[in-house]
Order: C-alpha cells, then structure tokens, then sequence
C-alpha cells in the first residue's frame, strides 16, 4: 500500500442524515393504486402538470380514465367532505409520483438534462443548498424516518437556540389556510433534517 485508506464517511458528515427516498415517476397505466396519490398529467414532448391528486380509474366504453383533482380541492374534499369537479383524463396521460429506492449515487449539480418521453423528478435537496424554501414541499426526516407530506411555511431563520430552523405545517393545515384561513400549526425544524421533495 502507498497511502492512507480512503474515509468512506467523507462526503457524509456524522451529524447529517442520509437523504430521503427519492420521488419516481411512473406511468398510471401499471398496476398502482391511485386514490389520493400525487399525479402528473400531460403529453409526451409537450409537457407536464402536477400539484394534482387522482381518484380511482374509471372505465367508459373500452377507454379507461382517471379522476383528477387539484390538490387544493382534493384536501378539501377529503377534510370538508364534499364532493368537487374532477375532470377524467385518459389513463395514458397519468403519470403517478411513487417514493423510490433510496440511493446513494452522488447528486449532480449544473445542468439537468431530461428526456420529454415521461415526466421527471429532481432527487431530494437539502434545504439548506436551496434558494427559497417557503411553500414547497418538504421531507423531515428523523433517524431513519421520513415524515412526507409537509409543506415549509416561512424561508430558513436563526431560531431560538441559534440553529438555522425552517417552520413547517402539515399539507392538510396549509390548504386549510388558503380556503379557511386558519392559520395552521407549525413546526420548527433545523434545516440540516429537511429536504426538499
């Protein structure tokens, strides 16, 4: 041997957690459940929507649909119960975010480049490498526990212990203050244990 062993820790500080579960894309058409999951709607080569909850599919004739639903009003529908449009797409334009297999290839940085074939997922990036955090979402992760369906609520600040914290809410509580205008519990949570999804 001619030198040191390499330190498999080293891109890995002790103190950070490993990062969650990355978002993937996958076409509806599989055989995934659809109630309430997070889709994407669009056309190859054009584009994709997301920020939209599905139903159940539906079959008309020989075509197959799904319900889609902003996800606004699929919150509110479920929380207020009450019923809301939800136009039907064709199965083949859903496309449904499903949490992946966690890796631990290293993130790239510069440029993305995606193929327009299907929709894409950035992985998830530590908040404290982002711009601005206030209203995306976010995963808090805890030991090994990711807790999803968070939303940040306020951009980072030095709270009260003089960590660097973001505040956070439930997704449901930060839908309920746009249509109710409660405003939702938060938490304050150090930055180095979040990521945005």
């Amino acid at each position: 041997m001619t030198g040191p062993l390499p330190d498999p820790f080293a891109d890995q500080p002790d103190w950070a957690p490993q990062p969650p579960r990355p978002i993937e894309i996958v076409p509806a058409t599989g055989r995934v459940e659809l109630r309430g999951r997070r889709v994407l709607v669009g056309l190859p080569g054009l584009g994709w929507r997301g920020d939209l909850r599905a139903d159940e599919r539906v079959v008309q004739g020989s075509r197959t649909y799904v319900p889609v639903i902003p996800e606004h009003e699929w919150y509110r529908a479920e929380s207020e119960q009450v019923e809301v449009f939800a136009p039907l797409v064709p199965v083949e334009r859903v496309w449904v975010e499903t949490v992946g297999d966690r890796r631990n290839a290293p993130r790239e940085s510069g440029i993305r480049l995606v193929s327009l074939d299907a929709p894409a997922h950035p992985g998830p990036t530590p908040v404290f490498e982002a711009d601005a955090v206030a209203g995306r979402r976010v995963v808090h992760v805890v030991e090994s526990t990711e807790h999803r369906d968070l939303r940040a609520v306020t951009e980072t600040y030095s709270g009260a212990e003089g960590d660097i914290c973001v505040r956070v809410t439930s997704e449901l509580d930060w839908y309920r203050w746009a249509w109710r205008g409660q405003a939702p519990t938060t938490l304050e949570v150090p930055v180095h244990l979040l990521w945005i999804e």
